[in-house]
């Protein structure tokens, strides 16, 4: 049984992935804001190993507690799943400067943050991975619309920390990968976009599954193909 973290795992992805690795009969530490209000995870609480904590990912103070309920124990995969689109407000002529930075916050930072708190975790494992959902919109190799500035460059930028870690703790033979989910149907994708929660989770689940060290560093789709920076 391995241990998996999980942020923002009450909705969507999270609690797809969150499913597919309780099935595989994994213990998963599900990380959200409002536990009190993630009815979805805790019925799942009876049939399989949960651990509901909460976790604000923006919050140094809600990360370092998040953290102390861990202790010492090995964290084998760390899935930064956590994330907002960035406000309605991100056009040329309409930008929201606050939310701007707020949607750095959380896609960016953020992750970084809980990555680099849980190294002595993810060191205690024998193969850990940290894989982070970041996005073809962020991509500099596609040129796909106009707006979206607040996502598309916290999005980029993640990518780009997500490459510069797995360099720097390769000595420690952690893994560490972007990841594009595809487009998803939740409330972020909405309605009209490709594939289900269910079929990214499943991709991303025999993604994660088959890493390796020669894969680290490198920018992955949920279907396992590598996707273009």
């Amino acid at each position: 049984m391995q241990t998996i973290v999980i942020s923002g795992a009450n909705r969507g992805i999270g609690l797809a992935l969150t499913r597919q690795f309780l099935q595989a009969g994994h213990h998963v530490v599900a990380g959200c804001r409002q536990p009190a209000h993630a009815a979805e995870l805790h019925k799942l609480t009876a049939a399989y190993s949960l651990e509901i904590i909460e976790l604000d990912v923006g919050a140094a103070d809600s990360v370092s507690l998040f953290c102390q309920q861990l202790g010492t124990r090995a964290v084998d995969v760390l899935i930064n799943n956590a994330g907002v689109m960035g406000g309605e407000h991100q056009g040329v002529h309409d930008m929201d400067y606050a939310a701007w930075l707020h949607t750095f916050e959380i896609n960016t930072l953020a992750p970084f943050r809980l990555a680099t708190s849980l190294i002595p975790n993810l060191k205690l494992a024998p193969q850990p991975r940290v894989l982070t959902i970041s996005s073809q919109m962020g991509a500099f190799g596609l040129q796909m619309g106009t707006g979206r500035y607040a996502y598309r460059t916290s999005k980029a930028a993640v990518s780009k920390v997500m490459q510069v870690m797995a360099q720097e703790l390769a000595s420690d033979n952690i893994i560490v990968c972007p990841l594009h989910p595809g487009w998803v149907q939740t409330d972020m994708g909405g309605p009209g976009a490709t594939i289900s929660a269910e079929e990214s989770a499943t991709g991303i689940f025999k993604l994660i599954n088959n890493l390796t060290m020669a894969q680290s560093g490198r920018f992955w789709c949920w279907d396992g193909n590598e996707h273009v920076w």
